[in-house]
């Protein structure tokens, strides 16, 4: 067995000794073999975040599987035929955190066939780190993960050039490799990229710096995932606010309680705040915002809330609370981008349900208006999309929406399909314009 740490990588012993609350979501693509699971692995080896039992468990496979040295990619291939055949097949979550911050990484597939698996991951996410081996440059797959992140707008994008001890550190090879994932990336929409050089498998620029690339002078990946600044990426303009749950009262004690319960997906909520219910367009003030913890003076996205109103209306589950004068698009006529992620195809006129935040209704497409090639950007003719392709499609519902672009916000720009006689969930889609 070799060491854990070369030489050429610095530890810092990140115990968790402190706690914080901010949350940061990331996603892993890159090319069969490009080493995610192991730089996964070393992330959470690092930082200390793998329990002994854990530990000793991939050592014993290791050995028996005659690696030669610590797999720590077994620490995120989690299903027997991952193991057996050394790829990613479904998504993994794992969860740690460092100091300064908490994580959960999706560790997603590479491969093409793979597509829907990692639009599932990266749906949520935040920050994705693509990996490129070194030895064999930006690849047609490189390329395609990065334009399924643009796709989804993930606003940070880092582009991790793994393998640079089998390149022998050669700062050439890591700047080549830059140049011409910049020349791509120029045609996407990624607000923010930044590169590093590392060796997933040695632990160099992982979590400490490396000795053995004195050139790079930026900061280690795990430094870079606890400053990255998400906070601005949120929409704080937009109130949105889809209703999950009417809370009614549960007991005498409580008879007079009445609140209405979900997830901002948009805005800031204050008590006094004017409100309007869509789609009834009901007009009232919020009286209260309640948490698990007690009463709150605002709201952000992502908080998990109850509000009360001064009024009371008539509200149901898949309402939606926005502010009166900054409404979203009430809508039954959609454009939109969808990966489809069904063995039956995608065709013009097929029906299934959509569901979006926390309405759902029937939805037919009417039209197929062409499939995206995803290594070239090109758009296609096409009469139908298979499993893992692409593709614009004109949805109409069988009751309005309140929808905003998906650009706006990836919350109540984005639905998926399901099928209605098998129950499967066959697509994910973005929200381009209303028609």
């Amino acid at each position: 067995m070799v060491p854990l740490m070369s030489p050429g990588a610095a530890t810092n012993g990140y115990a968790l000794r402190t706690r914080t609350s901010e949350l940061l979501r990331i996603a892993t693509a890159g090319s069969v073999d490009d080493g995610k699971s192991t730089l996964i692995g070393r992330l959470l080896h690092d930082s200390k975040a793998i329990l002994e039992d854990q530990l000793e468990h991939v050592t014993q496979t290791s050995e028996r599987r005659g690696d030669g040295y610590l797999n720590l990619a077994l620490l995120t291939d989690g299903l027997r035929a991952e193991r057996e055949q050394g790829i990613t097949i479904d998504v993994a979550y794992r969860y740690f955190q460092s100091p300064r911050r908490k994580f959960i990484i999706a560790d997603t597939p590479g491969h093409e066939q793979y597509t829907r698996n990692m639009v599932t991951g990266a749906s949520t996410a935040e920050l994705s780190i693509v990996l490129v081996d070194a030895r064999k440059g930006v690849s047609e797959q490189t390329r395609r993960h990065a334009f399924i992140v643009s796709l989804l707008r993930i606003p940070h994008l880092v582009v991790c050039v793994n393998k640079m001890d089998l390149v022998g550190y050669d700062e050439t090879v890591f700047y080549r490799i830059l140049d011409e994932m910049t020349d791509w990336a120029a045609r996407l929409q990624i607000p923010d990229i930044t590169f590093i050089p590392i060796s997933a498998l040695h632990g160099d620029n992982v979590v400490g710096r490396s000795w053995a690339m004195p050139w790079y002078g930026g900061a280690p990946l795990l430094y870079h995932l606890e400053h990255v600044v998400i906070a601005p990426d949120r929409n704080l303009a937009d109130v949105r606010f889809p209703v999950q749950w009417v809370i009614r009262p549960m007991s005498d004690a409580h008879h007079d309680y009445r609140g209405y319960a979900g997830q901002v997906a948009g805005g800031v909520l204050r008590p006094g705040s004017d409100v309007v219910v869509l789609p009834s367009g009901q007009q009232t003030q919020v009286a209260s915002i309640d948490s698990f913890d007690g009463e709150l003076d605002a709201a952000f996205p992502t908080m998990s809330v109850a509000l009360r109103f001064a009024d009371e209306l008539d509200i149901s589950r898949g309402d939606m609370i926005v502010e009166a004068e900054d409404q979203p698009e009430c809508t039954r006529q959609l454009e939109a981008i969808v990966c489809w992620m069904s063995e039956q195809p995608l065709r013009a006129r097929s029906r299934y349900t959509i569901k979006h935040t926390t309405r759902t209704a029937r939805a037919v497409v009417e039209e197929l208006e062409h499939r995206v090639d995803v290594n070239t950007l090109e758009h296609k003719p096409a009469e139908q999309l298979a499993l893992n392709e692409i593709g614009r499609v004109r949805l109409r519902c069988s009751s309005p929406l309140m929808v905003d672009p998906y650009a706006r916000n990836r919350t109540t720009g984005s639905f998926i399909l399901i099928d209605e006689a098998t129950n499967d969930t066959v697509a994910g889609g973005m929200v381009l314009s209303t028609r």
